[in-house]
């Protein structure tokens, strides 16, 4: 399927080839990502962000500063006409006569689909309920294939909050397109839902699930470590109970691979200590710098086409 004036709901609508041009695109931008480009001059960029965002909206507006093109959006509920009572699907309307492309960010599961089937310009899921991040899962395969050139044969580890935590979700599903092994680690209550245990059996993938980080650190490739999604949780108790329950340290990764790397989406709360931020494992303030090219790489795709 071409690129252009395509949707980004669901990192289950992309396959390897979509990726494989995606990353190619992306380290192109690269040289890019701190200049500016004139490839999406006259083009605009509604961003409509229902729930808090630093990198992903961030990394939006600057990837559309740097191909040429021009931003305008909100960056909460209280800075649009929603706290006005405004529904979802009328604020949706204004902005796509009003952009080239919409990225938005909501709490609502099928947010970003609906916003989909009501605009005529393309919509990009910048994060929807605890399912779907696209885009972060990407970046996120992106960072992994620019440090290992590959991602195939890697040994994944997948550490936090499973349950909860959307960009677990769209990573897990994004890497069904390749060859890895994954190790899921986290608290019992926060294990992965049957729904994507169910699709990681349904897509024949490599998997297994632990309680403790240290059964499988040694042969991982990749950790990513996922905070544990405090404003996603029903029950307030049930946070407390696991909050704080692990930390990845540098103490904490003896006989690791030398090339071993640590992701996390961003931000941290306490499950990364700071001390890991000088050692050679830690790649993620790349992996966030590289959501520039790599957003940009999307945008030029989506407006312009192959």
């Amino acid at each position: 399927m071409t690129w252009l004036n395509r949707d980004v709901i669901s990192s289950l609508d992309f396959n390897r080839e979509d990726l494989m041009q995606l990353f190619n695109e992306a380290q192109e931008m690269e040289n890019y990502a701190k200049s500016k480009l004139n490839i999406l001059d006259g083009k605009i960029m509604a961003t409509a962000f229902f729930e808090p965002s630093t990198r992903t909206r961030l990394s939006f507006e600057a990837a559309m500063l740097r191909l040429g093109g021009r931003v305008l959006g909100f960056g909460s509920v209280e800075a649009s006409s929603v706290a006005k009572g405004e529904s979802l699907g009328d604020t949706i309307r204004m902005l796509d006569s009003y952009s080239d492309v919409i990225v938005i960010r909501h709490s609502l599961e099928g947010a970003a689909k609906y916003a989909a089937d009501i605009a005529t310009v393309p919509v990009i899921n910048a994060g929807d309920g605890t399912q779907n991040h696209p885009t972060q899962a990407m970046l996120d395969a992106y960072t992994i294939w620019r440090e290992y050139g590959r991602i195939d044969d890697l040994t994944i580890g997948i550490l936090g909050d499973l349950r909860y935590a959307r960009v677990v979700t769209s990573l897990i599903q994004l890497l069904s397109n390749f060859k890895v092994k994954l190790r899921l680690i986290s608290p019992e209550i926060l294990k992965p839902r049957r729904e994507l245990l169910d699709f990681m059996n349904m897509r024949g993938m490599s998997y297994s699930l632990h309680l403790n980080l240290n059964e499988v650190l040694s042969e991982l490739d990749v950790l990513y470590v996922v905070r544990i999604q405090r404003e996603r949780f029903p029950d307030p108790v049930e946070y407390e109970r696991v909050k704080g329950s692990f930390k990845v340290s540098p103490e904490s990764l003896i006989g690791v691979k030398d090339t071993l790397i640590v992701l996390h989406p961003l931000p941290r709360v306490d499950e990364v200590d700071h001390r890991l931020d000088s050692t050679r494992y830690a790649k993620y303030f790349k992996q966030s710098a590289l959501g520039v090219p790599l957003r940009m790489a999307l945008l030029k795709l989506i407006l312009k086409g192959d």
